[in-house]
């Protein structure tokens, strides 16, 4: 199996964690969005700002041509992805991506947010994640978990409904 998937929702939802355990399981490549962001993206929220649109499309386009470049290889990339416009313009650079929507409990990502060590994305802006967070629609045959379970159990969970999808 050589999938797109890209985990998507808010920071601190586990998409890294759970991300990282679905490539180690499917021999894929892995990479985190945090890496595609430009410094000026990675100060912005540091000094506790959200992003705007105009800050979030060449982070988008750096992720989308990455998931284009092993398009026949596969990957597992982390993008939260939080409209389906950014959505719509991941899948125009590789159509047959496909999501893995980790969601859950606000107060239990802010608490795992506020844990994190050495992360610049402050647990302040969680909520703005969620404001803007645009849950899948049917449509985008998105693969949904609740982030209550263990990072095991997700990447599991992920995989069984990754093969399903690809079993005739």
């Amino acid at each position: 199996m050589t999938p797109l998937v890209v985990l998507m929702g808010v920071s601190g939802a586990g998409k890294s964690t759970v991300g990282q355990a679905i490539a180690d399981a499917l021999g894929l490549p892995f990479a985190d969005a945090d890496d595609f962001h430009p410094e000026a993206n990675i100060a912005k929220m540091s000094r506790g700002e959200s992003l705007n649109d105009d800050d979030r499309w060449p982070w988008l386009a750096a992720i989308g041509a990455h998931l284009a470049a092993h398009r026949g290889r596969g990957c597992v990339v982390t993008c939260s992805a939080l409209k389906r416009v950014y959505r719509d313009a991941l899948r125009q650079a590789a159509p047959d991506l496909r999501l893995v929507f980790l969601t859950g409990d606000a107060a239990l990502v802010a608490a795992r947010q506020a844990a994190r060590q050495g992360h610049f994305m402050p647990a302040s802006l969680v909520a703005s994640q969620f404001a803007t967070l645009e849950p899948p629609a049917a449509d985008e045959a998105a693969i949904t978990l609740d982030v209550g379970a263990t990072p095991a159990a997700l990447a599991t969970a992920a995989i069984n409904a990754l093969q399903e999808a690809t079993t005739p």
